[in-house]
């Protein structure tokens, strides 16, 4: 993929999530989204080195993607970078901003703030491996640290390595005293720094991330940067991966032929073996706010978990929500 192209995929992505963003929602929110960028769970170093590889990095039908690695160390960080370049990622991204104390206690995401030296020389170390762009993830800063460090971080980054696509959550991570679900919501945002930054940084490519939750707030923010990421939201209510059709100037897919390429989808992994609910899991809010959601949903929770579920399931499922709009 061009370079070019994989800017112009960065202004609307959808976040690595941890058992959300999985090989097949991925897939699912390519048919939504066919010009979003999309990421990858986190993986770690040593489930890349010591795991078994195919299981962690192997992906179809949801190209552009980029692979989010945690570590904290520059040589597994190269050598997991190496072992990535044969499954076509689009991207690398290193994960500084997840405050788990599981990963904390690995030196992985967001405790790695404190250390931006030690990041720029895992971000070289990763480059030299890898054939695609590398990018980072990251927060505004941790625990006391003033926000406005994060100006230092970036500058520190960009001089000594060649990264030149910061994704910023644009809140703090309280690495004591907050869960990762906590930090996830009650540290303030402070988008105006965020847009800073790309003033600052006009030759960066700054993407925005954390609280964002329409379409339209979307807009906003592209105002001020170059790219926006959707997480939970994008996520939980799948519909605004077909209104980001807008922020690339196409229009709204049809439901219908969406619905029509899910079908497909479903049948293909059935037919591979695969269960239904390893990927009507992730449709779960897709008519959120409609006449026949809640029905909708309690027959894709209760029946698609059967292991001999078949598409007749889906089939009943979306029966649910149209033959209520035909009433």
């Amino acid at each position: 993929m061009s370079i070019d192209a994989l800017a112009a995929a960065r202004r609307f992505s959808v976040a690595p999530m941890l058992d959300w963003t999985t090989p097949q929602c991925r897939r699912i929110h390519r048919i939504l989204c066919p010009q979003a960028l999309l990421y990858s769970e986190m993986v770690t170093t040593g489930a890349i080195i010591f795991g078994d590889v195919v299981r962690y990095l192997k992906h179809s039908g949801d190209m552009p993607c980029a692979l989010q690695l945690g570590g904290g160390k520059a040589d597994e960080l190269a050598k997991a970078s190496a072992i990535a370049q044969t499954f076509a990622y689009a991207e690398i991204n290193l994960n500084v901003g997840c405050p788990s104390d599981r990963v904390q206690n690995n030196r992985i995401g967001a405790c790695l703030m404190a250390e931006p030296r030690l990041v720029a020389q895992c971000l070289k170390a990763m480059q030299k491996e890898s054939d695609v762009p590398v990018t980072v993830k990251h927060r505004l800063g941790i625990d006391e640290q003033n926000e406005r460090q994060v100006i230092d971080f970036v500058d520190c980054l960009a001089s000594e390595s060649d990264c030149r696509v910061f994704i910023v959550h644009a809140r703090k991570a309280w690495l004591q005293g907050l869960s990762p679900k906590d930090n996830r919501d009650i540290p303030p945002l402070n988008y105006e720094l965020v847009y800073e930054l790309k003033q600052r940084f006009p030759e960066l490519h700054i993407v925005i991330n954390g609280g964002i939750n329409s379409i339209a707030e979307a807009k906003r923010h592209l105002q001020a940067v170059d790219g926006v990421m959707l997480g939970r939201a994008a996520y939980q209510e799948p519909r605004l991966l077909l209104e980001a059709a807008e922020l690339f100037g196409c229009e709204i897919p049809i439901i219908e032929s969406v619905l029509a390429a899910l079908e497909v989808l479903l049948i293909k992994a059935l037919d591979n073996g695969e269960r239904l609910s390893d990927y009507t899991r992730h449709l779960l809010g897709l008519f959120n706010g409609q006449v026949g959601a809640k029905q909708f949903r309690r027959i894709l929770s209760e029946e698609a978990r059967s292991a001999e579920a078949g598409i007749e399931i889906w089939q009943k499922a979306l029966a649910a929500v149209f033959s209520k709009k035909l009433c």
